[in-house]
């Protein structure tokens, strides 16, 4: 029987999204709007939504989903690592899996969670130790030293010929809990990659990233 907790971080503090955790989204906002989403999923067997938050907590509890309290040294992105951060809300949940759920990838619809589950039990059983949804894509890349994946002059190549890259969306990641606590991460070093296209995983960051997610909002929930 499948045991998955789906945590969605939220925190207070946004440097450059104010509030961007509730900033209006669809007929609520990004955090209820993503508990909405998680509950369609049959397969999740509870919702954790962890913040600093009273107000973000408030509304958690309000829609039914569990909630975890992080001290603010667990949120304010300096006194703990990231990794630290993973660890400790891992420790203080219950769950055989866990699906890392960001509210900031609103584009990510109960079918891809649903896919996404079924696969990554597929690949725990065939050697993977985790899942994460992925953008490919192929495109010119530098570093300050040059390109890092093709040439100048007449060695260069047709962007389509390019080596296959990824982009790590962090819209969807499964591990199970206990792996999650010992790596101090979210994912192992062999990863299932979950390929998702370039709509589901748009990530908002900032007020651009929020207009683009709304505008294709807009059209897929039509």
């Amino acid at each position: 029987m499948s045991d998955i907790t789906a945590i969605i971080p939220v925190r207070e503090g946004s440097r450059r999204l104010p509030n961007k955790n509730i900033s209006p989204f669809g007929n609520s906002n990004l955090l209820l709007h993503k508990i909405d989403q998680l509950k369609k999923v049959q397969s999740i067997s509870r919702i954790v939504v962890t913040s600093d938050s009273d107000v973000m907590l408030e509304m958690a509890k309000e829609v039914g989903v569990e909630i975890h309290r992080r001290d603010i040294e667990y949120c304010d992105e300096k006194s703990k690592s990231f990794g630290e951060v993973v660890k400790h809300v891992c420790e203080n949940v219950l769950g055989t899996h866990i699906l890392w759920a960001p509210c900031t990838s609103p584009l990510v619809l109960p079918a891809n969670y649903y896919e996404a589950i079924v696969e990554y039990y597929n690949s725990l059983e065939n050697g993977y130790d985790s899942l994460v949804s992925v953008e490919p894509f192929k495109r010119y890349v530098w570093n300050d030293s040059g390109p890092i994946n093709y040439q100048l002059g007449t060695k260069h190549l047709p962007s389509q010929e390019l080596e296959q890259l990824y982009f790590i969306s962090d819209g969807i990641i499964l591990a199970p809990r206990t792996k999650m606590i010992e790596w101090s991460y979210f994912h192992g070093v062999n990863p299932k990659r979950f390929v998702l296209d370039k709509i589901h995983c748009v990530d908002i960051d900032d007020k651009l990233d929020l207009e683009v997610a709304k505008a294709w909002w807009s059209q897929i929930s039509k």
